[in-house]
């Protein structure tokens, strides 16, 4: 992840003192709250018309999902970099190429 970035991000929260606001279960709680105001362009629409229409809210909405997620890890001392590289190292395991390629199927019905 960008280090300018994060920096920015962190920088806006300690500079208006909200990070003594930011435990893990209120971030938590936020993020949900975030993604759920990103679904809510989708509702009732094909996916095609929420993005052709709704594509500066739902960037929007994105934004916010991923600024809570980098409070989360903040406050969690968790490298996001290092999280997402174990992570998708479990997913090439529970994926294997040879038997998801080209299929939705959850890992449990490869």
């Amino acid at each position: 992840m960008n280090d300018e970035l994060l920096r920015k991000v962190l920088d806006f929260r300690d500079s208006r003192d909200w990070g003594k606001f930011h435990n893990a279960k209120d971030l938590a709680i936020s993020l949900s709250i975030e993604a759920s105001e990103l679904l809510e362009h989708f509702q009732w629409r094909s996916s095609e018309e929420a993005v052709h229409h709704r594509k500066v809210q739902i960037a929007e909405e994105l934004a916010d999902v991923l600024i809570y997620s980098i409070y989360l890890a903040d406050t969690m001392d968790l490298n996001i970099e290092k999280i997402i590289y174990e992570k998708m190292k479990k997913n090439e395991e529970k994926y294997p190429v040879e038997k998801s390629y080209g299929r939705m199927n959850k890992y449990t019905e490869l």
